[in-house]
């Protein structure tokens, strides 16, 4: 199994890409729609790079897969799936595509690519993803990829001076 396709591959962080990164977990308009809460240092990506390279998702119970374009390479996004739980087959997922590569339908492959890799290598029974109510892009995409909604959180997060509700959208391998 191969976590490409004929548009995107799905690989695993490395050193060359700190810059992008950097740029991404340090863009203050992405905060709102993670937990991010103070700017990242190169030193502290250098770091997590080198230390993603040195366990596997069992040990780190996470794992961050970079979107490249299969076309030139260019690193366009990434998948983060994270609270991974062997025991009971589930995790989160999370995933930013870079602004200037959004409708592009590549978040939709992208999350394509995962599932598979997921369900069918991982042999995990469920993902799950928490989004911001006003974050209808996400909610879109997560719908459009099978996801149903399962849950909501009145004002779960803060943000922006203000309190803001979350649903919970699981999609449970079926197969």
């Amino acid at each position: 199994m191969y976590l490409e396709n004929d548009d995107i591959k799905l690989r695993a962080l490395e050193p060359e890409d700190l810059e992008v990164l950097y740029k991404w977990e340090n863009d203050t308009q992405l905060w709102i729609h993670g937990n991010t809460l103070s700017p990242y240092s190169k030193l502290a990506l250098r770091e997590y790079i080198a230390d993603t390279q040195q366990t596997d998702i069992y040990q780190a119970k996470q794992l961050r897969l970079m979107i490249e374009l299969e076309s030139d390479g260019t690193v366009i996004g990434t998948v983060d799936i994270y609270d991974f739980d062997f025991h009971h087959a589930k995790a989160g997922i999370g995933i930013l595509v870079d602004n200037a590569y959004r409708q592009c339908n590549y978040a939709t492959i992208a999350l394509e690519l995962v599932h598979e890799y997921i369900f069918n290598f991982l042999r995990i029974n469920q993902l799950y993803a928490y989004i911001a109510s006003d974050n209808k892009n996400s909610l879109k995409l997560f719908e459009k990829s099978g996801y149903k909604q399962s849950g909501f959180l009145k004002q779960w997060i803060y943000c922006s001076e203000q309190y803001k509700d979350v649903y919970i959208y699981q999609l449970v391998n079926n197969h």
